[in-house]
């Protein structure tokens, strides 16, 4: 069974989820509690660069993530995203709504 470790990071302006591992059908739950928790109140930026695999089920829940933050005026952000995971999100079409950043120094 695929594994997913969130490190959750507080920033001025921002929370920081550092995942590493899969994020699919079974590791989804403790990752959308998170991003969905947060991001209705500050900012999240979602480090995805130790990402291996997101399936439909990750996706679309960084997908509704991203609407919830659109309606509280908050931003989702992409940061450093793995070959796996850019590839992902490039493959549903909505890679263009993210903002991709390199670094929490961009978070605006």
């Amino acid at each position: 069974m695929e594994l997913l470790h969130i490190n959750e990071k507080t920033g001025a302006n921002y929370v920081l989820l550092e995942l590493n591992g899969t994020i699919n059908n079974y590791t989804a739950l403790e990752f959308q509690t998170k991003l969905w928790g947060n991001i209705k109140t500050t900012n999240v930026v979602l480090d995805l660069s130790q990402i291996d695999e997101i399936d439909s089920t990750g996706v679309g829940t960084i997908l509704a993530g991203f609407n919830d933050g659109k309606e509280a005026k908050k931003k989702l952000y992409i940061m450093n995203p793995s070959p796996a995971a850019r590839e992902a999100l490039e493959d549903t079409g909505f890679a263009s709504l993210f903002d991709f950043i390199h670094s929490v120094t961009e978070v605006v």
